[in-house]
């Protein structure tokens, strides 16, 4: 049994290479995977196999055949976790940086779902197999609170919250730049960036609305401590937002300057703050995830 993706090929995708171009589409695959797949004939274009040097042209119709992906065995492994909370429906972790949430086909080991199939009896079934637990995710580089469900009705109340807007997500940066005003609200619709597939974009073509509002903690000399509040929940919406006002998140390699300011191995982002209904009390409830050693060290620096 396979699951089918298809593409068709516009102007801003011609002659990419059909490996690099199925890379920028499938972020949850690993480009390895995708050239596996192309060598095994699994991805057709205009009905026929192609290799991995083929170049596309406007008009190309593509097809990726991937192997179900409750295929995929995962295995339970002893990752450290900062558990901040954990009964029997839910389990709030302050996620490390450089730890991916959910594995992939060709990426299957080393994420936080192997080290909760470690550390939990049970998790939610929802998402399938390759994502047990998973309600909302956060970059590979962000630290900070995320919450993982234990059971469907945890799952279901914990993403029926997040599709309504009906949680709070308060997250700390470090900036580039003096910040001018002491706060603010960025409202700045969010889409696909149409140069870049990897990227996001401040558009008003093919975009949902974003909303951030910050307040300036501290301000350095070349850099601020920001206090961020999200409204909406937009892929890299804080990451964007903040390179739009001409401030971007420190280390950020996608948004941020390309020469490094300062010396850090990932971006300054942390979600400071998490809270929602608990699926069975129904009370309000709120996390804080204590800043981690590289931020705060890199705090004391600027200070």
């Amino acid at each position: 049994m396979v699951k089918k993706r298809n593409f068709i090929i516009e102007e801003l995708d011609k002659n990419f290479r059909i490996d690099k171009f199925l890379s920028k589409e499938n972020e949850d695959l690993s480009r390895s995977y995708l050239q596996e797949l192309i060598d095994s004939d699994k991805v057709k274009v205009n009905s026929k196999p192609v290799k991995k040097s083929y170049k596309l042209s406007v008009g190309d119709e593509v097809e990726v055949n991937l192997p179900k992906v409750e295929e995929l065995e995962l295995l339970a492994e002893d990752i450290p976790l900062d558990i901040i909370y954990e009964d029997n429906d839910i389990v709030v972790i302050n996620k490390q940086p450089n730890l991916v949430v959910h594995p992939a086909p060709g990426h299957e080991s080393g994420t936080l779902v192997n080290a909760l199939l470690y550390h939990c009896d049970n998790l939610s079934g929802i998402n399938g197999v390759i994502r047990p637990g998973i309600v909302h995710r956060l970059d590979k580089d962000t630290s900070g609170a995320i919450v993982v469900a234990k059971n469907d009705k945890a799952h279901l109340s914990l993403s029926e919250q997040f599709k309504e807007r009906d949680t709070k997500k308060v997250y700390k940066a470090i900036v580039e730049g003096r910040v001018k005003y002491k706060k603010g609200k960025i409202d700045a619709a969010i889409g696909r960036d149409l140069r870049d597939r990897k990227k996001m974009a401040v558009t008003n073509k093919n975009s949902k609305k974003a909303i951030s509002r910050f307040e300036v903690l501290e301000k350095y000399e070349k850099h601020s401590l920001v206090r961020v509040t999200l409204e909406t929940g937009r892929t890299h919406q804080i990451r964007l937002h903040m390179d739009y006002m001409g401030h971007p998140v420190v280390g950020d390699e996608l948004y941020g300057y390309s020469k490094a300011t300062v010396d850090v191995s990932r971006q300054m982002l942390h979600a400071y703050i998490l809270g929602f209904y608990h699926p069975s009390s129904g009370e309000w409830v709120e996390f804080e995830a204590p800043l981690l050693d590289d931020m705060e060290e890199m705090i004391k620096r600027l200070s």
